[in-house]
């Protein structure tokens, strides 16, 4: 059954020549993407059929139907139908798609296009009936394979409205075909082509193009219209009927078609409508009939809308013309037959192993039990593998009917806030523990106690997305009473990709330390040891961060290593990256770059995950960070050229550190205005979504391109917007962490406070300044401290460029004796110049001497 969906359809051997459409349609092969578009009818799927067999590439073809509507299962069928032609292909790409679904869908569309680079002949994919995808994921999807398709490989798409991916950059590429309704009409010549060919009713010229004027060359209406008159006694006066709207016109002939069957017929129509794929099992299951195979052989015979889809005239399919008025008529004339037909489908699905077909089955039935039943059986790879359809599947059946079957309402809710569905899931929480209570005493009391724990976990999720930690940790207590072995759903996706860190870094979400500290290490010490407990590793990891910009470092460090030391946490790739980025910047703070920087290296040397090159990203710009700070200006050059991200990207969550990075290496580069538009977006973004925290950051960044960039006053204005915020939460790291050029900012702002120069109403307050000060081991509030050496002004890679400069070397000669590039050595030179307020070299090497930076 579903290799019928990557089958090429059948095309009759009696078809009217058309080589002006055969045309079009080979020219797309010069494009990255022909779109075929037209309402039903137009014969577009008969079109590709005709040009397949003609055409000299291998062809791929998937025919879609609602139930594709689905990420994973799309890009299935679409890997699937290489397989058919090129068996092997893609099979990294199946890996990632079994693994379960990901926040990104960048790791298998990357694979895919790695195999498609790596396809050894030209190669087209035709995906038939695409209006029928409606999900945005695809669309997206769709939109970046496009964008990076390798020449050799086309896709071409049927469809019967507009594509909802964009195609303007395409068309201005010469890389969109398009081949619209007129193009698929027949012209006068083929129409008479085709009732002189392909029926015997010995029309007349003048009759024909009479009918062709009346349905506008539409391929379907001439069709119907041959059906109806081969009926027909009186074939001028049925002629004179043919006119009207395209609709009109179709439900006119479909009528005459359907009422002139014999009543067998008729009813096996009628019943089988409802099937998107058929064969004489199946149809014999839903109707009844014993003939069944007899029944679909004189239909295919009779030219009635019938298209096998094997060459062995096993499956077959109606035209969607066809169907879509037999199943409105059998649902607006007998709905109890509507539902029957529908339930006798089910059951012989189900008995093949077709669960999920199954299930559209008995919810169109409304035969619900067993529909819950289905879910329930094949809840866990639903959860994994079809998170949209379970959403649409459980959305859709009544409250009561699976209000003993906790499992389902648990997984759901699970899986809307997996999706970000959060309105909904708080309140499916809300009802689902009214009916969890009452089942007690109907269930076992284990089986009671694990939903009542189950939805007491969901309870503090939704709590803490409410920011109420108060409330968190009561229901945290509460899951300890009923489940103390911990709820399935904390482990569920802890190997894939997230993107933001809401559920991971608490930090990031909650904006209040402090509660943040009092939650933390309460539920460390109560779960510390427990086994398999991941969400002991993601407290941890927030509460060492906490410690970190508080910084109490040997604290901190002691709650990283609690973690790092555990053998049960290290498959969860997302609990170890927070832990080890987090330790790596304790390991720096404390003086242990060398430590710092190998404890990064062994992260991405752990992280075993279908989203290995996505979490990748996110190590490689926190690696750009640390290389900073260590003065290896290098190595952040060279990720900021091949990261893949640019300052007028259009910033998201799932993203956030990484940008940070980018505008940090931005600002190193003296690409000020670039890194002060990012930092804009960062900061309007953040705002929306009220994350204080990477807020803060953001903020001091700016505040640090300003003051580089010259404009102090404006600087200012920006530490203070930065202090304001981050007085309350007492953050401390976030600033020192920026070192002397924040320093310098501290003390001037201290020395505006002092003299009162920023208005009556002081928004920050001079001893938290002071602490900050102190912090960085800065005594004066005006200047640099005297006890600081000079030479700390130059990182170690600008201080060796001074001392070539001293030896007289020309830029060309220090870049070959440091091994870095002629670009690096002017941007170090340009730092250089300013951090020591020189013009020239011999300025830069005067003002070195009178600061006492060592030069030899």
């Amino acid at each position: 059954m579903v290799h019928t969906k990557l089958h090429i359809p059948h095309v009759r051997k009696s078809l009217v020549a058309r080589p002006r459409l055969l045309h079009k349609l080979n020219e797309g092969r010069e494009a990255k993407l022909t779109l075929i578009s037209a309402q039903a009818g137009y014969g577009k799927t008969t079109a590709l059929s005709e040009w397949v067999k003609q055409c000299l590439s291998v062809v791929a073809w998937v025919s879609l139907d609602a139930q594709d509507n689905d990420w994973i299962q799309f890009w299935s069928y679409f890997t699937a139908s290489i397989q058919e032609r090129e068996p092997g292909f893609g099979l990294a790409v199946q890996s990632l798609l079994d693994s379960g679904p990901s926040q990104s869908s960048e790791p298998a569309i990357m694979e895919l296009l790695n195999a498609l680079n790596a396809f050894p002949n030209e190669l087209v994919v035709i995906l038939d009936d695409y209006h029928v995808i409606e999900l945005p994921a695809i669309h997206q999807s769709i939109t970046y394979l496009l964008e990076h398709l390798p020449p050799h490989i086309h896709l071409y798409i049927a469809s019967r409205t507009d594509l909802s991916i964009p195609t303007a950059r395409l068309l201005a590429k010469g890389e969109f075909h398009q081949i619209k309704m007129q193009d698929l009409r027949f012209h006068l010549d083929e129409g008479l082509v085709f009732f002189r060919e392909t029926t015997d009713l010995g029309l007349t010229p003048d009759q024909v193009e009479m009918l062709f004027r009346q349905t506008e060359g539409w391929i379907s209406g001439l069709q119907l219209a041959a059906l109806s008159l081969k009926q027909s006694d009186n074939i001028s006066a049925t002629l004179q009927q043919f006119s009207g709207h395209q609709h009109d016109i179709s439900d006119y002939l479909l009528q005459e078609v359907f009422h002139h069957q014999p009543e067998q017929i008729r009813a096996f129509l009628l019943e089988t409508s409802i099937l998107n794929r058929m064969n004489a099992s199946l149809c014999q299951a839903v109707t009844g009939q014993a003939n069944a195979q007899a029944q679909l052989e004189r239909l295919e015979q009779m030219n009635l809308f019938i298209v096998p889809l094997d060459d062995h005239r096993t499956w077959y399919r109606y035209h969607h013309l066809l169907s879509d008025f037999l199943q409105q008529l059998l649902f607006r004339t007998d709905t109890d037959q509507w539902m029957q037909v529908h339930v006798r489908a089910a059951e012989w699905l189900e008995s093949q192993g077709f669960d999920e077909e199954a299930v559209e089955h008995y919810l169109e039935g409304k035969y619900y039990p067993d529909a819950v039943r289905l879910i329930e059986k094949n809840l866990h790879t639903l959860v994994q593998t079809k998170s949209v359809v379970l959403i649409r599947w459980v959305s859709v059946l009544p409250e009561n009917s699976f209000a003993e079957k906790p499992m389902v309402e648990l997984f759901y809710i699970s899986v809307l806030l997996g999706v970000g569905e959060w309105t909904e899931a708080f309140h499916r929480v809300k009802q689902a523990t009214i009916r969890f209570q009452a089942l007690e005493g109907k269930v076992s009391d284990a089986e009671w106690k694990q939903a009542m724990g189950n939805i007491y976990f969901f309870h503090a999720i939704t709590s803490y997305l409410h920011k109420d930690l108060e409330r968190t940790s009561d229901y945290f207590g509460l899951v300890e009473q009923y489940m103390p072995e911990g709820s399935f759903f904390q482990t569920v996706g802890r190997n894939r990709y997230q993107g933001f860190d809401s559920f991971d870094d608490l930090l990031t979400h909650i904006n209040d330390l402090h509660a943040a500290d009092a939650f933390l290490p309460k539920w460390i010490s109560v779960w510390q040891n427990k086994q398999e407990y991941p969400f002991l590793g993601f407290l941890c990891a927030s509460y060492s961060k906490l410690l970190y910009e508080w910084n109490r470092l040997e604290e901190a460090e002691r709650y990283a290593a609690m973690v790092l030391g555990r053998q049960d946490m290290q498959p969860f790739a997302r609990i170890m990256i927070q832990i080890s980025m987090n330790a790596s910047r304790i390991q720096q703070a404390k003086g242990n770059p060398i430590r710092a920087r190998a404890l990064l290296n062994e992260l991405k040397m752990q992280i075993a995950s279908p989203d290995y090159e996505l979490f990748m990203y996110r190590i490689e710009a926190e690696q750009a960070c640390l290389s900073l700070e260590q003065g290896l200006l290098q190595e952040a050059l060279d990720w900021l050229q091949s990261c893949g991200l640019a300052h007028t990207d259009e910033v998201s969550l799932n993203r956030v550190t990484e940008y940070l990075a980018f505008a940090r290496v931005l600002i190193a580069c003296e690409r000020m205005d670039e890194a002060l538009y990012l930092l804009e977006q960062l900061n309007r973004m953040l705002g929306r979504e009220d994350r204080l925290r990477d807020r803060i950051q953001v903020i001091i960044l700016q505040s640090l391109t300003l003051q580089r960039s010259g404009q102090m006053e404006a600087a200012l204005i920006q530490v203070e917007a930065a202090l304001q915020k981050a007085e309350p939460g007492g953050y401390i790291r976030s600033f020192i962490d920026e070192g002397p050029v924040m320093a310098e900012l501290l003390a001037a702002y201290g020395k505006r406070l002092q003299d009162n120069h920023l208005g009556d109403k002081l928004l920050v307050t001079s001893g938290y300044v002071q602490q900050l000060l102190q912090a960085m081991q800065v005594k004066s509030q005006d200047s640099l401290p005297a006890e600081q050496p000079r030479k700390e002004l130059l990182t170690d890679q600008e201080t060796k460029v001074l001392v070539l400069i001293a030896a007289g070397l020309a830029n060309k000669e220090i870049a070959s004796d440091l091994n870095i590039t002629g670009e690096t050595v002017k941007f170090h030179i340009r730092n250089v110049y300013r951090k020591l307020e020189a013009n020239n070299r011999i300025h830069a090497l005067q003002r070195a001497k009178e600061l006492k930076i060592f030069v030899e």
